[in-house]
């Protein structure tokens, strides 16, 4: 059975390349493998959050859900001093990430975590993710609420959702949920989603 990005354990051999991106006019190299998102280039949606949306100009912690190989967590920890939760089922991703924050000095900072590992107690200032809309809509609204309920009362929380693959729907349905979302870019067929807590 082929392996799924969001497969915990992925099967396949474990081969590896790297892949050279520019986030925020920085250059990266990053360490990516067989059995994880996107391991051949930046993928589109990924690029067009981090174009659309500029680095932080606070700290704090962040959360990167759905990490992969850990592009936008290394790059938020390379822009600010915060601490970034790198989360994904998939243990594959979570080494890579792990390397990739070394590789950009930042692996003091970057925490790459299983959901469960996560410490309750644990509130975000930031959230950022290219969700896994493939695990279906009932196992992704159930996972953004779950992370969602964990943003801290001024938090904000970024998403980039294809046109194609709901992104509109999933506008309206978070602030129908209570997080009150907007649509701040659009470009490549995705959509870039800022969300909030109601008041």
């Amino acid at each position: 059975m082929a392996d799924h990005y969001f497969s915990a354990e992925p099967g396949s051999a474990d081969v590896r390349r790297t892949v050279e991106a520019r986030i925020w006019g920085r250059e990266y190299t990053f360490t990516t493998a067989t059995g994880v998102f996107s391991r051949d280039r930046l993928d589109i949606g990924t690029s067009v959050l981090l174009r659309e949306v500029d680095p932080p100009k606070e700290s704090g912690t962040f959360l990167d859900l759905g990490t992969g190989y850990g592009p936008i967590a290394c790059a938020l920890a390379v822009e600010t001093s915060a601490v970034v939760w790198a989360v994904d089922v998939n243990t594959r991703a979570l080494e890579l990430t792990a390397e990739n924050a070394r590789t950009a000095g930042v692996e003091d900072r970057v925490k790459p975590a299983l959901p469960d590992d996560v410490p309750d107690d644990v509130v975000f200032d930031q959230i950022w993710s290219n969700p896994a809309i493939h695990i279906g809509k009932p196992e992704l609204h159930k996972m953004l609420l779950l992370w969602l309920a964990r943003l801290a009362p001024d938090g904000v929380a970024w998403f980039v959702v294809g046109k194609n693959l709901g992104g509109d729907s999933l506008q309206r349905w978070l602030t129908e949920q209570g997080y009150p979302c907007s649509r701040t870019g659009s470009a490549k067929g995705f959509r870039v989603l800022r969300a909030t807590r109601g008041r």
